[in-house]
Parts: C-alpha cells; sequence; structure tokens
C-alpha cells in the first residue's frame, strides 16, 4: 500500500511549530513602546514608572519610543505596521485610540489594527481658571459667560486632546461660547492661564496642582465620578450640577493586531500585578489618576463606547474634519 505524504500538512505544522517556540521563548530581547507624545506628558508619568517594574518581571528592557505629533497618528501608524511578535507595543491613549479618526483620516483602524491588552490607568480632566477670574464655581461659568459676551477664553491644547474634546463637550452641555486660544500642548495652554491670556483650561489633575497649591490657578470641578484622591475637597461636575459630565484622560497598553494570544496573556498579567503594588497605586493617585487593570475584552469595549460617544460630540460640535 502506497503511503501519501501530505507536504501542506507538514509545512502547516512545521511554521505552527516555529511560531509556539517563538512565544515560549518570549521576550529574549528589548522591548519597544511606543509613546504618543513629546516626553515629560501625563502618558509619561503613568507609563515610565509602570515600565520600570514590568522590566524586572519580564526580564527585558522596555525601550520607550516618543514619537508626538498628529494627535498621535505617527506612533500609531508606526505599531499597526509593526511585526505581531510582542517587541513592538503602543501606549494607548485617548487621542489616538477614540479621538483623532474622528477629526481625520488616518492610515490605520484604532479598532481593527489594534488588539488592546489593559489600561493602566483614569484620570479625570478637571477644569481650572486664573485665580482673578470672578468664578469660584463650575456653575457659575455659563451666567458669567452669558453676562459677558466675548470675554471668556479658554486655552486649547490642540486639537482632538482630551482637555479640548471636554471643553467641547463643556460648553455643548452648558450652550455657551467662548472664544479659544489655541497652543500646541498642555504645557503652553497652561502658560497661556497663568499670563492671563486665556481664563480656563481643562487638562489632569497633575498639570494643575503645584499652580493650584500656589495659588496662581483656581480649581472648578472634576470630570469623574468620584472626587480625585489628589485634590478631595475639589467637587465633581455630577455634584455641581452635570449629572452626565464625565471626561477622562486614560493610558494603556496595546499591541498591533495579531499578536499571539499568549503573548497577549502574558504582558496582561505581568501589567496587572504590577498596577496592584501599594508604590504604583501611590504613584498614580498622587497624580489624580486611578489604576485600572482591566481586561483585554473590558478595555476594546471601552475603547467602542469612547470613540462613538467623541464622534457625537465633534459632529455636534461642528469641528473641523479633514475626512
Amino acid at each position: 500500500m502506497k503511503t501519501h505524504i501530505n507536504l501542506a500538512a507538514i509545512f502547516a505544522f512545521a511554521v505552527a511549530s516555529g511560531a509556539l517556540a517563538q512565544v515560549d521563548a518570549y521576550p529574549n530581547k528589548p522591548i519597544r513602546w511606543v509613546i504618543p507624545f513629546q516626553p515629560g506628558g501625563g502618558t509619561d508619568m503613568v507609563a515610565r514608572p509602570v515600565a520600570a517594574k514590568l522590566t524586572d518581571r519580564i526580564g527585558q528592557q522596555i525601550l520607550y519610543d516618543n514619537r508626538g505629533g498628529g494627535g498621535g497618528v505617527i506612533a500609531g501608524e508606526i505599531v499597526a505596521n509593526a511585526n505581531p511578535d510582542g517587541y513592538t507595543l503602543l501606549v494607548a491613549a485617548v487621542a489616538v485610540m477614540t479621538v483623532t479618526g474622528s477629526m481625520q483620516k488616518m492610515p490605520f483602524d484604532p479598532i481593527k489594527d489594534f488588539t488592546p491588552i489593559t489600561k493602566f490607568a483614569n484620570v479625570p480632566n478637571m477644569l481650572a481658571a486664573r485665580a482673578a477670574l470672578p468664578i469660584g464655581k463650575v456653575q457659575e461659568i455659563a451666567p458669567y459667560a452669558r453676562a459677558n459676551p466675548g470675554k471668556l477664553r479658554w486655552a486649547s491644547s490642540g486639537t482632538g486632546s482630551a482637555g479640548t474634546m471636554s471643553m467641547e463637550l463643556f460648553k455643548l452641555t452648558t450652550a455657551i461660547d467662548v472664544i479659544t486660544i489655541p497652543y500646541k500642548g498642555a504645557g503652553p495652554a497652561l502658560l497661556g492661564v497663568l499670563s492671563n491670556e486665556a481664563d480656563l483650561m481643562f487638562a489632569n489633575p497633575a498639570v494643575f496642582m503645584p499652580h493650584i497649591k500656589s495659588g496662581r490657578l483656581r480649581s472648578l470641578a472634576s470630570a469623574s465620578l468620584e472626587r480625585s484622591v489628589a485634590l478631595p475637597d475639589m467637587p465633581t461636575f455630577h455634584e455641581s450640577g452635570f449629572p452626565n459630565f464625565e471626561s477622562q484622560s486614560w493610558y494603556g497598553l496595546a499591541a498591533p493586531a495579531r499578536t499571539p494570544a499568549a503573548i497577549i496573556a502574558r504582558w496582561h498579567k505581568e501589567t496587572v500585578a504590577v498596577l496592584k503594588q501599594p508604590d504604583i497605586v501611590a504613584r498614580i493617585t498622587q497624580d489624580g489618576g486611578m489604576p485600572v487593570g482591566n481586561t483585554p475584552q473590558e478595555f476594546a469595549r471601552e475603547i467602542r463606547e469612547e470613540t462613538a460617544k467623541w464622534a457625537r460630540v465633534i459632529k455636534d460640535a461642528g469641528l473641523k474634519s479633514e475626512k
């Protein structure tokens, strides 16, 4: 009896065996984390301490590659086109994953071209005002704007940024109009408020805290469901009469689509363990954040929900689209 050798089956088995061997040996070289912002921002404040702990746990160095610009498009494209072998990962953030795609044409699909791993932290956006502005509570902004048309100015930290989208949502919620003063990033926008070029600004608490403590800025409200641990005396928008107002920055980890499930599971397990360590919890909460560590499925669902939410805000606000 003649034996027929199925060469295609043998080849497929060999390829699968080789892939499994690569996963079993993972990681055997440094891992690159691509960060969609310039160094020193809120992303670095959260991601770098987590990465330092993960370096010890996985036994390989994590290399930071800050690729700011384009609302996260530059960094996103690098990772979306990377070999899905677990050696190039994206430090995911609101802009690149949920907002920019509704503002402009992108060379990748944030939903289809990435596999979410876990969210590091939620960082609620907060609204602050220059100290000399005669507004003490967030409830006073709309009456002031209507009584002083064309006078209230807000600092935009860039189209599609979390701070800018928060202000657009607030404008829609209160049906007010204010003068927009654009800046290239949260740092320049903050300087604009501190120098009285602008009156209001949304950003994460870490941006504002030193200036709130010095008295140069006044905190008005936090766009979170619960009060900030870092600023417990600051009310939330919910407490202040805006029950549906919520806006937060968040940071997490994502891999290129088609990354092996075993590698995703490894990063998820190790990252969640790090996020539970007391010193990491303290580090994130002292900057106004809240550690998360959700599942890849939960993270993916949240990305889809936020994408739909901000797409509605962009449409309703009539923001310019480059599509």
